[in-house]
Order: structure tokens, then sequence, then C-alpha cells
């Protein structure tokens, strides 16, 4: 199981560096072009550590002078997502870095309902086991499964969000 650093305890320059290396490789690799747009949204995405909106993500290319129109961030959400280096929350309707870019996996976003920190992590099982069984008993063959869990993170979390113990 591979987990998403925490945002807190890692190193921030590194990440991002490696997450653009990953992205200029692939890129180059496969004869596509990682544009100065593209390469800004994948670095927004890194350093958050937290799902953004696309008119987050808008915002800030317009403050930086590249872009001003919705499709031009949609467009390098697309392209991330598609070659592997963003995943789209739909519970949040936001995207975030992935973090295994460049390896198949079926992730599984940890969503804080309080700050909205993603964690990203993977579950062989979840997808393997339970869900392969599942659409193997009705006939049916998974090509991608996502899960979406919505908790409370470590940093958000109080004593009221705790379950009770029995005693």
């Amino acid at each position: 199981m591979t987990v998403q650093a925490d945002p807190d305890t890692h190193e921030q320059t590194a990440c991002v560096a490696q997450g653009i290396a990953a992205a200029e490789s692939y890129c180059l690799d496969h004869k596509l072009q990682f544009t100065a747009v593209r390469r800004r949204v994948l670095e927004h995405l890194l350093v958050e550590h937290r799902a953004l909106g696309a008119y987050e993500i808008l915002d800030r290319l317009r403050e930086e002078g590249l872009g001003k129109q919705p499709p031009i961030a949609y467009r390098a959400l697309d392209f991330l997502v598609e070659h592997g280096f963003a995943h789209r929350i739909e519970r949040l309707n936001a995207f975030v870095a992935c973090g295994s870019p460049g390896r198949s996996h079926s992730p599984v976003f940890l969503i804080c309902r309080k700050c909205k920190r993603v964690v990203e992590t993977t579950a062989a099982v979840v997808a393997d086991k339970v869900l392969g069984e599942a659409a193997k008993s009705n006939g049916f063959a998974i090509h991608n499964a996502v899960v979406e869990a919505e908790g409370t993170c470590t940093t958000c979390v109080s004593d009221t969000d705790l379950p009770e113990k029995a005693t």
C-alpha cells in the first residue's frame, strides 16, 4: 500500500521537482507537449496536497498571466488526468496530483470533510478482491476502479469525531 506523503513532514521542493520531472520525462517519451500552463497546473496540485477546483486553478493562472478563460484550466486538467498525473475527485468536483504517476493502480482517496485535504492510497484488496468478485459474479469486467472515502484527517480530528469506545 502506498500513501501520499503527509504535507507537514515531507520535503515539498523535492516532491514538486519529482512530479514535474516525471511529467517532463513522460511527455518527452510520448512526444507530447508539456506546456507552461500544464506545468503550472501540475505544480499547483503538487504543492497543495488537497483538491483544487478548476475555477480555483483558473484564478491562480489568471493571477500569473497564463489564462483568463475556463477552457485553459480544463484543457490542462484533462491532459494531466488522461496521462496519469492527476485525478479527478468526483465527490468534490476537484483535482489532485497523482501520488503514483506512471504506475497502473486503483486509487483510494481519503477526503477530509473539514479541510478538504486528500490523501491517495492504493487498495488492491478492495479493487481486486471485493469489487472484482462482485463484478465477476455479475458478469462484469472492471477496467478502472476509484474509491472515495470521506472522514476527518489527523489534523482536523477532535474527540467529538472519534467513535465511542465500548466499556
